[in-house]
């Protein structure tokens, strides 16, 4: 069965330098809780980050996946006076790496949304010069959630350009790291407490419902996200969420559960968990389901399985493993 990942990663190193003291700041011992080498979770070796070629290809064979959708890291905690030019150039890396492998890489955009014009300008480019199919943004920006008014030209333009916002996780805002986060802990437990094993996810299930309270869906009905990690939370609460903020309260459009079915592709993330599965099927519907790893902080070696294992009629999994992302990204079958 072809299989088509969307949160596959890579680092570059110019991007990270210059973001990593923003991300320092916003979590301190984050370097620490995943440096390589540690053998703790999510923390592959520098190689296998910064490959583009033949060895992430030669993995993606063994394990049975077809294409990878490629994105970058870091790029929302770069400083606004270098975010452009850094972009821009990492993008430029990523179209020549689709370029080298078009059967097996597609690519989201980066995006300096330190500079929301040029962050909109830059998503045009690499849409229609470069192919990609959409873009990926890490969390907040200068702390600030998408509905803020001044990121309305990235919104906007990904709307008019019809290609999805992967709402990727980023790490929260310094003043909510200290308050929920920190508090006589061990600050490797504090670092991950905060990212990958809890706030990463809250912040970002927070940052969707926040675009959707806001408005934003009513002002750009046809703007798709994509949430990782089953969703970042939002299906497992969807019912409560909109038994508390029924439209007499928020004066939307819709109630909140119709823009999470029709504005939102969700994908596991890596997390494979048959039970996690079943539940967001019966919730969200197959065709809101996309398939991802996150290569390399997790290996690709329990994606086929997982798949084989899902008790889904066989069309059902078929678009979870391609059908859907070909469909959204306009990816060839």
């Amino acid at each position: 069965m072809r299989i088509i990942a969307l949160e596959e990663h890579f680092l570059d190193l110019d991007v990270a330098r210059a973001s990593r003291p923003e991300a320092e700041r916003l979590s301190p011992g984050s370097t620490a809780a995943y440096a390589p080498g540690t053998g703790y979770p999510y923390t592959p070796a520098p190689e296998v980050l910064l490959d583009l070629g033949e060895g992430r290809i030669a993995d993606m064979d063994a394990h049975g996946i077809s294409v990878q959708v490629l994105s970058t890291l870091s790029t929302q905690q770069l400083p606004a006076d270098v975010a452009v030019e850094l972009v821009r150039k990492v993008n430029d890396r990523t179209a020549a790496a689709v370029a080298a492998h078009p059967d097996r890489f597609a690519a989201f955009a980066a995006l300096p949304t330190a500079v929301p014009e040029a962050a909109a300008d830059e998503l045009a480019r690499a849409v229609g010069e470069l192919g990609f199919v959409g873009s990926m943004i890490n969390g907040r920006t200068g702390g600030g959630f998408l509905d803020e008014p001044r990121f309305d030209p990235v919104l906007r333009r990904s709307a008019e350009l019809r290609v999805p916002i992967y709402l990727h996780p980023g790490v929260p805002p310094v003043e909510t790291s200290r308050s929920n986060y920190e508090g006589g802990l061990d600050p490797i437990v504090t670092a991950r407490l905060q990212t990958s094993a809890w706030g990463w996810h809250v912040e970002t299930g927070t940052h969707f419902l926040h675009l959707v309270l806001a408005g934003v869906f009513d002002r750009y009905p046809d703007l798709q996200l994509v949430l990782g990690h089953w969703g970042e939370m939002v299906p497992f609460y969807l019912e409560r969420i909109e038994e508390a903020l029924p439209q007499r309260i928020t004066h939307l459009d819709r109630p909140v559960g119709d823009y999470f079915r029709e504005n939102v592709h969700i994908t596991p993330s890596g997390m494979f968990n048959q039970a996690q599965l079943r539940f967001c099927v019966e919730t969200v519907g197959v065709d809101r389901i996309m398939f991802s790893v996150d290569y390399p902080m997790l290996g690709n070696d329990g994606a086929r399985a997982f798949l084989r294992e899902a008790d889904l009629p066989p069309l059902a999994m078929e678009k979870i493993a391609h059908l859907n992302a070909e469909r959204l990204l306009g990816l060839p079958g």
